[in-house]
């Protein structure tokens, strides 16, 4: 038996936002496996049931909102017996540029909230985590509380799009490999030559974004005459 779980917040002025990364997820593999309209709700989440090779899995969204994702999580994979190595979750992380997918076997919550509640009810850090770039703001908390409530939008939007398609793909495969977490890291991880050069087109958008008021403000050179 396996748990996916894509971490959000419930409600409509969260959809699509940069911290639902996880749900965007979520939805996508619902969506592939014909069960969109299916969800249900359970032990302070909403979920699915689907089958892999026979084997039953569990997708779901906890209803908790982020810092009470363990809740949700703990209390499925305790009363299923699910063990930690079984539970994949899903979730935005803003060390990662935008559009960058980076899987772990385990390790520290990295600030994260959701993956700290996960950590204490599961007892645990070792458990797969699935995690989507969204992109840092200034070093400021009301700077970083505004960014991942924000939507995406242009090339950002674009660039999680697939983002979010290719992290659907990686935990399918996470599930056919009867969860083989070194295998799908091989696969799926994203370069880091990759990421860098993102990261480094948007810092270069950003910087010629913010010049281009100076220069619409510099006066037209004089005509010769």
């Amino acid at each position: 038996m396996k748990i996916i779980a894509g971490l959000g917040n419930i409600g409509r002025e969260y959809a699509g936002t940069r911290h639902n990364a996880g749900f965007m997820v979520a939805d996508e593999l619902a969506r592939r496996w014909g069960l969109e309209n299916s969800w249900r709700t359970d032990r302070d989440a909403s979920y699915v049931e689907y089958r892999v090779g026979g084997e039953k899995v569990w997708l779901l969204k906890p209803t908790t909102y982020m810092n009470l994702s363990g809740n949700a999580v703990g209390a499925w994979a305790h009363f299923y017996n699910v063990a930690p190595e079984d539970v994949a979750v899903v979730h935005d992380d803003m060390d990662l540029p935008v559009g960058t997918l980076r899987i772990r076997k385990k390790g520290s919550s990295g600030g994260h909230n959701g993956i700290k509640s996960i950590m204490n009810n599961l007892g645990t850090d070792t458990f797969p985590r699935f995690r989507l770039g969204i992109g840092h703001p200034a070093h400021d908390q009301q700077a970083v509380i505004n960014h991942v409530l924000q939507r995406f939008q242009g090339d950002d939007k674009k660039v999680m799009d697939d983002i979010v398609v290719k992290t659907a793909d990686a935990l399918e495969y996470w599930l056919e490999t009867g969860g083989d977490a070194d295998a799908v890291m091989q696969k799926f991880n994203t370069k880091p030559a990759t990421a860098k050069k993102r990261a480094a087109k948007a810092a270069a958008a950003e910087k010629a974004q913010d010049k281009a008021p100076e220069a619409a403000a510099d006066p037209a050179p004089a005509e010769t005459r």
